[in-house]
């Protein structure tokens, strides 16, 4: 893996809630335009690591971190650092879709007005190559006005992913963005991931294996806080260098 491919990477990342250790010396490297794959058992820490990409964690309190997180090789942790700015860089995509109570229209827009753009024609624009780019402009485009509450459950996490492209990010962070979705909606989730890292960086929480192998190109495998292993997807689950990474997918424990 060249270096100039990495876009992000931890180092010594440790992260404390209160006394409560969450995370310990991750050193892991996130490659451009690839699908890294966080797995492993409930509370092993792989939504607490998605969350310091982008200082999610920031709004939690009694949250301690220490270590990097570099971004372009610049220490995201370091003072001066504009969040709000770093959130448009690094979006996010969470569990159960969650759309603004405004039309399907405003609930892409409004990224972008936020950061400053006034003119109605590029909205336009935006919120079209954005609900196209998030496979969903061929189901809404004659009904833009209408409340985006209004849409089935794979459509708002769609729109999700489409609000979120509006503001023409670099890297997107999904925490298990299928858990809450039916077979057919999960599988839309998946082909449209699998569009986007031709121009995005995505990394995503899954608690399911299959959909790991399915769609990243690199899993890390997290165990009570800790990075047991990393590496690329076929290799992580064809022949692990760790046992207790074997057990994990073998069905043995989680």
């Amino acid at each position: 893996m060249k270096n100039e491919n990495i876009i992000l990477n931890t180092k010594d990342l440790n992260l404390h809630y209160g006394d409560k250790s969450a995370l310990k010396d991750i050193g892991i490297s996130i490659e451009k335009n690839k699908v890294t794959a966080l797995i492993g058992p409930s509370g092993c820490g792989k939504s607490t690591l998605l969350r310091c990409f982008n200082r999610m964690n920031d709004l939690v309190d009694n949250c301690k971190i220490k270590g990097e997180i570099l971004y372009h090789e610049k220490n995201l942790y370091a003072p001066g650092v504009d969040v709000v700015n770093l959130r448009k860089l690094i979006g996010m995509v969470f569990q159960h879709p969650n759309p603004f109570p405004k039309s399907i229209y405003e609930n892409v827009a409004y990224g972008p007005r936020v950061h400053g753009i006034k003119d109605e024609k590029k909205l336009d624009e935006i919120v079209e190559k954005s609900l196209k780019q998030a496979a969903l402009w061929d189901e809404v485009s004659n009904r833009l006005d209408d409340p985006a509450t209004g849409l089935s459950g794979g459509q708002q996490q769609r729109l999700c992913i489409a609000r979120t492209l509006a503001v023409e990010p670099e890297v997107i962070l999904m925490d298990e963005p299928c858990s809450a979705l039916d077979p057919i909606a999960t599988a839309k989730i998946e082909s449209l991931i699998e569009e986007l890292k031709k121009d995005y960086t995505v990394i995503i929480v899954t608690h399911s294996m299959q959909q790991a192998s399915r769609i990243s190109d690199y899993t890390g495998f997290m165990y009570m806080g800790e990075l047991i292993e990393f590496g690329e997807t076929e290799k992580i689950f064809s022949s692990p260098d760790n046992k207790l990474t074997n057990n994990y997918i073998t069905g043995r424990f989680g």
